[in-house]
């Protein structure tokens, strides 16, 4: 048996959005302890980490461990339809093996969408020895994007220990960003060693858009082209982790 019930819509719905930034189909894990997904996007290029304990619920019922596989558009469009003040409930209903959302507001609202086959390829965990470690606001982050964006479809991301700086070079503009120990936005930040690596645009501005929604605080840790860990720190119990590949540039 799986029944779950929360008074937050939107927290649920936000937490939803940020995971199918990556993936159109989601397989969770759902146990006694909580929900957790792990999956990579399409062109492997991207992951997201996912979890929600079970505390994070108004009540959490899960007999034993199993996977539910949904189509995320599919799901976001029947949630957005609960008000911020309406209560959720969410079910597997066993008998027809279709998932049961039931919204309780002025009026109860019951919409059932089926499930697909879950994946059974567990993806695991980046293994990576990380040299850099930059916490930065949600929104001083987001920002700092939205700038580079103006003049590039990549930035690289540099630090020494002492500062986070972004650059991005274009055909015709650049743009460079110091974050300074101190300053609003760079909430702390350290090295093993000078560290530099260049990511897209397109999934970086597009993950920190979704995830801003939960979180006002990003831990980044990256070494020398490397992958980059993004750390969203979430205001319910559950983490949300992203994993993004680099872009290898050639001197």
């Amino acid at each position: 048996m799986f029944r779950v019930k929360i008074s937050n819509a939107k927290l649920l719905r936000d937490a939803i959005t940020a995971i199918s930034t990556l993936i159109d189909e989601g397989t969770f894990t759902v146990s006694p302890e909580g929900i957790k997904l792990r999956a990579m996007d399409p062109s492997r290029v991207a992951m997201v980490d996912f979890t929600m304990q079970k505390t994070a619920f108004d009540e959490y019922v899960a007999d034993e461990e199993t996977k539910i596989c949904l189509n995320l558009s599919e799901l976001l469009k029947l949630l957005k339809r609960a008000g911020r003040d309406e209560a959720v409930e969410i079910q597997l209903d066993e008998n027809t093996g279709q998932f049961v959302i039931t919204m309780r507001g002025k009026y109860v609202r019951t919409f059932r969408m089926p499930t697909l086959e879950a994946s059974e390829d567990e993806v695991p965990t980046p293994k990576i020895t990380f040299n850099a470690k930059v916490t930065l606001t949600t929104d001083g982050f987001r920002q700092s994007l939205e700038d580079v964006a103006l003049v590039s479809d990549h930035v690289r991301m540099e630090t020494d220990g002492e500062k986070m700086t972004m650059t991005a070079r274009g055909d015709i503009m650049g743009a460079n960003i110091e974050l300074l120990k101190g300053s609003d936005a760079l909430l702390s930040v350290e090295a093993k060693e000078p560290s530099k690596s260049t990511f897209p645009l397109s999934y970086l501005s597009e993950i920190v858009k979704a995830a801003s929604a939960t979180s006002d605080i990003v831990t980044l840790e990256f070494s020398t082209d490397m992958p980059i860990r993004l750390d969203f720190k979430q205001t319910y119990d559950g983490t949300l982790v992203y994993y993004l590949a680099p872009r290898i540039e050639v001197e």
